[in-house]
């Protein structure tokens, strides 16, 4: 069977590709903007009992850890329902519950309420996490994929940048209030548009089975598929294997392990960083500009670097591009810890924020081209949801390490051993098997080495 590449010439693909990257990206600048404004916060929690009762480090790693759990859970569910109901309804349900769990956080009083509140928040930024990678995926040309996953997941480090830009002209006292109710703002001026603009994959339709859909989509977007051999299938190929399941077989399960481990490392350094990066540096002797001013710097350069790690990414294959940043991560981060100039700070932890959200981005872009259709939304929830332990773990280990005393120093050298250990477990993952054909995705049969053109162009 002849399988057509993405021709990006179609004015519809066009079209519906600027749409897709537009609104997923949006939708992710919001999941970095909850990751950072917390951090930005947590100097005012700690010092002001009157905000939502008297924190203390531990108290406060701890709240930062509750919505991770709901990211773990969201992402989780999404993967379990994503390649089941579909990309677009996983996509609007999580921006809903997303801003209205957010703008409610604006109005706690206690520190119960607010962290239920941060753990509901959780579940809705999980559900976009896990499901943003699988639209483009299935939208953006195979030979650019990297791309365009690096275009939409940089929208986290785009939020965190976000978060420190604003938290530096919030007020004082309940300015941080103002600062999560932003975070609502997505409910009125992203959904409509979600709404009317975000369609449904048709390479999942067609993997489903519901072919006329699926031609009906195809054509309105612009996404060419490839001829479809209309059979019945037998009871053996109703039982293929789909979502969660298909992650378990003998084709994936090795890699599944290994990437929610990648994921695991680059996900605890993302969080703990940029939760504990303010308070860290202000230990230091910097003061509350300077240090929101590292903030800054850790997610732009996650932000630039991203982007032009993500071309080497498409050239040369995502798994030695990741391993290299990761390697950068560990080197910036051990050298944190030496007493440098202002100017030299900066530049490492550009690099560091490289080496961590940055591997990250490519981590999530990896993965969504790592799994075939119906397994994609499984494979990139996993990625999320597992690798959220790590998450959890971020903010729980700054906040240890800051109640125990021991210095910043100490707390960089932790976080290079964990970079060194993402290294690793990167140049272990198997290179991909090839993807099935939707026809044959479709009816559940067996693997077809002609795949739709992404395992051969993902290494180009």
């Amino acid at each position: 069977m002849n399988t057509p590449q993405l021709r990006t010439t179609d004015p519809r693909h066009r079209a519906t590709l600027r749409w897709i990257v537009a609104i997923t990206a949006i939708t992710l600048v919001f999941d970095g903007y909850d990751l950072v404004v917390y951090g930005t916060v947590v100097p005012v929690l700690l010092r002001d009992p009157s905000q939502i009762g008297h924190l203390t480090p531990a108290q406060a790693g701890a709240l930062g850890s509750y919505a991770l759990i709901g990211v773990m859970i969201g992402a989780l569910i999404a993967g379990a329902v994503g390649d089941h109901i579909g990309r677009r309804r996983v996509m609007l349900g999580g921006i809903a519950w997303f801003s209205i769990a957010m703008g409610l956080s604006a109005f706690a009083t206690d520190m119960t309420v607010f962290g239920v509140l941060r753990f509901l928040t959780g579940i809705g930024v999980g559900a976009l996490v896990a499901t943003a990678g699988a639209l483009i995926a299935e939208f953006a040309p195979p030979h650019r994929r990297n791309m365009y996953n690096a275009i939409v997941y940089s929208g986290v480090p785009a939020g965190g940048v976000l978060a420190a830009l604003l938290a530096l002209l919030a007020p004082g006292g309940d300015g941080w209030r103002l600062l999560f109710l932003f975070g609502a703002t997505p409910l009125v001026l992203l959904l409509p548009f979600a709404v009317l603009r975000l369609p449904e994959s048709p390479k999942w339709l067609l993997a489903r089975g519901d072919a006329v859909r699926a031609r009906d989509v195809a054509h309105r977007t612009g996404v060419p598929l490839p001829d479809v051999v209309e059979t019945t299938p037998d009871e053996n190929e109703k039982k293929a294997k789909v979502g969660y399941a298909a992650l378990a077989t003998r084709r994936y399960a090795w890699a599944t392990l290994l990437l929610g481990l990648m994921s695991c490392s680059g996900l605890l350094l993302t969080y703990a960083l940029n939760t504990w990066l303010p308070e860290i540096m202000g230990q230091s002797g910097f003061g509350k500009s300077y240090a929101l001013l590292f903030l800054l710097t850790l997610n732009g350069g996650a932000i630039v670097g991203g982007l032009i790690a993500s071309r080497s990414a498409d050239r040369l294959g995502p798994r030695p591009v990741i391993a290299t940043t990761f390697v950068l991560a560990a080197v910036s981060l051990g050298l944190l810890t030496f007493g440098l100039p202002l100017g030299v700070l900066l530049a490492l932890i550009a690099t560091a924020g490289v080496g961590t959200i940055g591997t990250q981005v490519l981590i999530y872009g990896f993965v969504s081209t790592y799994y075939d259709t119906v397994a994609r939304a499984a494979g990139v929830a996993w990625c999320a949801g597992f690798g959220r332990l790590g998450g959890i773990g971020g903010p729980l280990v700054g906040g240890a390490l800051m109640s125990s005393g021991l210095s910043p120093r100490d707390a960089f050298h932790v976080f290079a051993g964990v970079a060194v250990l993402g290294t690793l477990v990167t140049c272990l993952v198997p290179r991909q098997a090839p993807e099935p054909s939707p026809s044959t995705a479709a009816t559940g049969a067996p693997a077809s080495p002609a795949a739709d053109g992404a395992s051969v162009l993902a290494h180009e």
